[in-house]
This record gives C-alpha cells, sequence and structure tokens, in this order.
C-alpha cells in the first residue's frame, strides 16, 4: 500500500482532469486505492431506490473519489500549490513540510 502525502481535512487542488483548477477540502482518504473524495468535486447522481436508511429514495448525489495524482496539497502559507517532503521535527515524530515555503503542514 503506498504511503499518501494528504490527508482527511488538508486542502487541496485539483491539478488534472475534468476539474482542473478547483480547490477543496478532502473529506476522505482511501489509501488501499490509492483515491481521495475532494468536497464538491467529481459530483455525480446515483438514482436510490427507498429503503429504511433513505425512505425517499429519489435522485441522491454525491462527490466521487478522485485519483491522488490528480491533486496536490496547498501551502498553508501561501495558498499555492505545493510538494510534500517529510522531516524529523523537534519532538523526533515525522512532520510533513511544503517543499514551496519550507513550513510545516499542521495535523488536521
Amino acid at each position: 500500500m503506498p504511503k499518501l502525502n494528504i490527508r482527511k481535512g488538508d486542502r487541496v487542488k485539483v491539478i488534472s482532469g475534468n476539474y482542473k483548477g478547483q480547490e477543496g477540502t478532502v473529506l476522505r482518504v482511501e489509501p488501499d486505492k490509492s483515491r481521495v473524495v475532494v468536497d464538491g468535486v467529481n459530483r455525480r447522481k446515483r438514482h436510490m431506490k427507498p429503503s429504511q436508511t433513505n425512505p425517499e429514495g429519489g435522485i441522491v448525489e454525491f462527490e466521487a473519489p478522485i485519483h491522488v495524482s490528480n491533486v496536490m496539497l496547498l501551502d498553508p502559507a501561501s495558498g499555492e500549490p505545493t510538494r510534500v517532503r517529510r522531516e524529523a521535527g523537534a519532538d523526533g515524530r515525522r512532520e510533513r513540510v511544503a517543499v514551496r515555503s519550507g513550513r510545516v503542514i499542521p495535523r488536521a
């Protein structure tokens, strides 16, 4: 399973595909499939039969996952897309560092 540099709650920008240029917050990460679900990106509609959880049924709109290679983390300092480096912090724990600004990316 690959190690992903993106976590739930991160702000990301879509860098390729149909939603190129859109920004959003990561709602869910699927590391085994290398996919992320971003708020407001890749919206899909599904026709649902009535059930106990959804007694009305009807058309349900939801965000579908996109591949992690199509998104880039936003630098907390400048808001620009950046690559991520991993460095040991002052307490010895590994931290994510924005390559663009050199600032530590806070845990969400």
